[in-house]
């Protein structure tokens, strides 16, 4: 499956972004859509997952009160919608896609990655 994320850019604290994560080829191989994002000199984090057969999500604890992941499976599509962003949310933001929906916040599950969109958070 190819994974395309897009939707990043510069936006002010306490503004909203959706990014948008169009998958491509064989998709029904992969039930467990989710967002990573790596921030400067940071770790790659989970933040949130989805399963396209049923819709259940799994969002990070720190981002749970301000982001949602949804999905439009017509469309091979999943969305991050993030608002009220801090600065401490600026990072490249990767989408990925594997087989199941166990243990979302591990990137080793992951079989495809997308390239990354980068969203800033700055005034």
């Amino acid at each position: 499956v190819q994974l395309q994320a897009s939707g990043g850019g510069l936006v002010q604290p306490g503004g909203s972004l959706r990014l948008s994560c169009a998958a491509s080829g064989r998709t029904v191989s992969s039930n467990g859509i989710a967002w990573f994002r790596r921030a400067p000199g940071k770790e790659r984090e989970f933040v949130a997952a989805i399963s396209r057969i049923d819709g259940r999500a799994d969002v990070a604890d720190s981002v749970k009160d301000r982001f949602t992941i949804s999905r439009d499976n017509a469309k091979s599509t999943v969305y991050l919608q993030m608002n009220s962003l801090k600065p401490e949310d600026t990072a490249i933001y990767y989408c990925a896609a594997k087989t199941d929906f166990f243990r979302n916040y591990d990137p080793r599950k992951y079989h495809s990655w997308g390239q990354g969109t980068l969203v800033t958070v700055s005034s």
